[in-house]
């Protein structure tokens, strides 16, 4: 269960990051309230993941996916370039969430 937890998180944080996109500097009210309220989504399932998942875990899953989800849904839908650093980028973001996830948090 604390890993479906965990993927809400993930995605109520991806979905207020991008549309924290569309906010206009926070100027613009319902990419506003989305932005806000995916954030505290996030957060409180993020709270009840770690009642049964390793906070070093959790939070490395979290940030690292989010952060790969994010980039991926700039490059894909929002018309941000793919270069070899940015792969690279993410490639060590993936291959770090993977080296915690099977053993360095623990």
């Amino acid at each position: 269960m604390g890993y479906l937890l965990l993927a809400g998180a993930i995605a109520a944080e991806v979905a207020a990051t991008t549309a924290m996109k569309y906010t206009d500097g926070f100027t613009r009210l319902l990419p506003s309230v989305l932005t806000v309220l995916g954030y505290v989504v996030s957060f409180a399932l993020l709270a009840q993941t770690l009642r049964t998942v390793a906070i070093g875990n959790a939070y490395a899953i979290w940030s690292g996916v989010g952060t790969a989800a994010i980039a991926a849904i700039g490059v894909l839908f929002l018309g941000e370039g793919m270069n070899a650093a940015k792969a690279a980028g993410i490639a060590l973001i993936i291959i770090g969430v993977v080296v915690l996830s099977t053993g360095g948090a623990h």
